[in-house]
């Protein structure tokens, strides 16, 4: 069937219809969504996907949410949530070149993508700004921004602890008053794809209806059949048990990789502390206000100041406690002899010795009264203009950002930090990697877009916000080109049946299967699978790695995912444990493809960069870093030995690939996805498999980055394409 030419499609303001439709499948009646776009998420990239769609003509989608309230985008934030955009203000000099260049600039990231990220921030900016999103700016108009992390500039800028929250606010809004369709409570369970003229493309989506009892009475599947998915399910969240992602954020990447979807990047995270109860990145000002770091036993007990254990000289134990404030991410360049040091003498209290710690805002580091003079410079200058070198912290943080304080009154649990210890971790934040995209967000897979967190546009440094930018940025291009280009029908209804049919089967299969082990007597496994992997992550294969933990971390989940069809037990009295049961299996597959990318990352002569610290034995331990003993090594874990990156592998992609069963042989055997360059040849990574290995195989090649496009600015050669096609190719 030729999907070449679109074909009219009704206008966006024009009320579609998308009620389920009843079809016969596989020998089961099912209801069908059908539409021309599906858009998986409703977090701002997938509601900012959503609302150009429609602005752009294409009225024709609808959209699907695992739960509307939950996600990072709605729940996520920090004392002062930034988000990035191009200098609209000032006097400062700026382009889009410019911008382009420093997010080229982190290391592994596609110039394509930065281009468009830079050149198209102003316009997603603004269009908030239009919709209600806050963002503060002087009596003349001026969007007025500061520098954050890795910002040559000062493109930052925030509406306060919850940017995110209000975009998605605003554009939920905006989406309404379309008209578009909302599926809630609906877990994705496979994508769905045909063969195409290109390769593998999207044929639909099969959903598990987490609001639908198993009693045999209504099907607990829909199937969406579609032409086009805009996957905007969030990051892998729920690889780690140690995060700060929002409860009830899971990602649904495994689904994608099952389907044929690259990734990129993968090994690629962003760790830095958070509290744990609730979950909040601790950054800025709860930093800068210099509280008392406290470990003790796991009842509380044994409470200990142990960061004068590696840092006892008090100056220097203030002045890095201070710079965690806007160096706030884990950064392993950092962790020799400054800053991010304190993020591993967490790591060591927490993972390697089981103990938990808090930060005491009551008391102040070491002395009981604050002696201002040992600060750096850097740090009493600061804390000296904003009026507080005095008191506690508890003090400091109400005079210098009181909302900071009251957050925490009106979080879930709550927290008076005035009277109480708030436990923190160094917990996974976000991944800089995910699914392949290329310069208008489409994968490997035609008709499936990948953006926000769940596309692996970034590479390994980002400037602190970018990621907000890079959702609304990606969701828009992917709008344009499906507007543009993919406005044809979906397959027919039999031709779709055919499709669906096996995958629809596999997964009442597996229903039937594991709600009928509870039904024999055994207790339902999914929870504790769920947080069993999650732990297994965060201990082996989180901002500390090493191949040995990479190994134990794999060797585990193979043994569960390979066995997973006659290991999962579920209770079909509870809709959550179903649900559970394909959640597990997507974060297993995650899991797996993950790991393996990360031992294929040593293999090809990978060091600690980034966020991450791989163990290193012809490296060296963090250094006293002051003093007539500045080049000294600690008395730390080995584990912590290590040696930097230094840029080896910034001018490279690692892209990875999940093939079922006998579906790919040692070769690597892969459909060339037109990504370009002096690509490697396919070949296995982390453990070796028997061709028909029942965890599938994890694949994986190396790439050039593309580079950022030479300009092309004469104004009448891109005028006269931009009548005849808009660009858009």
């Amino acid at each position: 069937m030729s999907h070449d030419a679109p074909h009219a499609q009704p206008h966006a303001h024009e009320p579609q219809d998308h009620a389920p439709q009843t079809v016969r499948i596989g020998g089961h009646d099912v209801p069908v969504v059908t539409a021309n776009t599906v858009v998986v998420g409703t977090g701002s990239a997938g509601f900012c996907a959503a609302d150009r769609l429609w602005e752009f003509g294409q009225g024709d989608l609808v959209m699907v949410a695992d739960k509307i309230g939950a996600g990072a985008s709605r729940n996520a934030g920090s004392d002062k949530q930034t988000y990035y955009k191009m200098t609209l203000s000032g006097g400062d000099g700026d382009s889009v070149r410019e911008m382009a260049q420093t997010l080229h600039s982190g290391g592994a990231m596609d110039g394509d993508n930065a281009l468009a990220e830079a050149a198209l921030s102003a316009r997603g900016f603004l269009r908030l700004c239009e919709l209600g999103v806050p963002f503060p700016q002087n009596r003349y108009g001026e969007f007025i921004g500061y520098k954050t992390d890795h910002d040559p500039r000062r493109r930052a800028t925030s509406v306060g602890p919850y940017t995110s929250r209000s975009m998605v606010e605003q554009l939920e809004k905006k989406v309404a008053r379309n008209g578009t369709r909302v599926f809630d409570d609906c877990r994705v369970v496979d994508v769905l794809t045909h063969p195409g003229a290109d390769g593998p493309e999207v044929a639909g989506l099969l959903a598990l209806r987490t609001d639908v009892p198993h009693d045999g009475a209504e099907s607990p599947f829909l199937l969406f059949r579609c032409a086009n998915l805009v996957y905007a399910t969030g990051g892998p969240a729920g690889l780690y048990a140690t995060r700060v992602f929002p409860n009830g954020q899971w990602g649904a990447s495994g689904a994608a990789y099952r389907a044929g979807v690259h990734g990129k990047n993968l090994t690629e995270w962003q760790f830095g502390l958070a509290s744990t109860k609730p979950r909040w990145n601790v950054s800025g000002t709860y930093m800068q206000v210099l509280p008392r770091f406290v470990s003790t036993d796991a009842d509380g007990g044994d409470e200990r100041d142990f960061l004068t254990d590696a840092i006892p000289d008090y100056g220097r134990q203030l002045s890095l406690i201070f710079l965690k404030g806007y160096q706030w991410p884990f950064d392993i360049r950092k962790a020799l002899d400054g800053s991010s040091l304190i993020d591993l003498l967490v790591y060591q209290e927490t993972v390697l010795r089981g103990r938990r710690v808090f930060l005491d805002f009551r008391r102040n580091p070491v002395r009981d009264e604050l002696d201002p003079s040992a600060l750096s410079p850097e740090a009493f200058d600061y804390l000296d203009r904003a009026g507080v070198l005095f008191g506690t912290p508890i003090e400091r943080l109400r005079r210098m950002n009181a909302p900071a304080y009251e957050f925490y009154l009106n979080k879930n649990p709550y927290v008076d930090l005035e009277r109480e210890l708030l436990e923190v971790d160094v917990c996974a934040q976000h991944n800089n990697g995910g699914l392949q995209v290329d310069a208008w967000w489409q994968s490997n897979v035609t008709g499936f877009f990948p953006v926000g967190e769940a596309g692996g546009a970034h590479g390994v440094y980002r400037p602190g916000g970018a990621a907000l930018n890079s959702g609304q940025v990606g969701a828009t291009r992917a709008a344009q080109f499906i507007a543009a280009t993919r406005g044809h029908a979906p397959l027919d209804v039999d031709e779709f049946a055919a499709v669906a049919a096996p995958v629809l089967s596999a997964a009442r299969g597996l229903v039937e299967r594991a709600t009928a082990r509870t039904a024999a007597g055994e207790p339902d496994n999914t929870g504790e699978l769920l947080r069993a992997v999650g732990e297994l992550m965060s201990a082996k294969a989180g901002p500390v790695r090493s191949a040995e933990s990479l190994h134990e971390a794999l060797v585990q989940v193979h043994e569960w995912l390979s066995g997973y069809e006659d290991l999962v037990a579920a209770d079909a009295g509870s809709r959550r444990a179903v649900n559970r049961t394909f959640l597990v299996r997507d974060i297993l597959t995650t899991a797996y493809v993950y790991l393996s990318a990360m031992a294929d990352y040593l293999d090809h002569g990978g060091r600690s960069r980034g966020s991450v610290l791989y163990t290193d034995a012809a490296g060296s331990l963090p250094r006293v870093g002051h003093g007539p003993d500045a080049e000294r090594e600690l008395d730390l874990p080995e584990v912590f030995r290590f040696r930097l990156d230094g840029g080896a592998l910034d001018g490279e992609v690692q892209e990875a690939a999940w093939r079922p069963p006998g579906d790919a042989g040692p070769d690597g055997d892969i459909p060339d996805d037109g990504v370009g360059g002096r690509a490697t040849s396919w070949a296995p990574g982390g453990l070796a498999r028997e061709p028909k290995d029942q965890a599938g195989h994890a694949l994986f090649r190396w790439r050039p980055v593309r580079p950022i496009p030479e300009d092309d600015d004469f104004f009448e050669n891109v005028w006269r394409d931009y009548r005849e096609h808009k660009n858009i190719y």
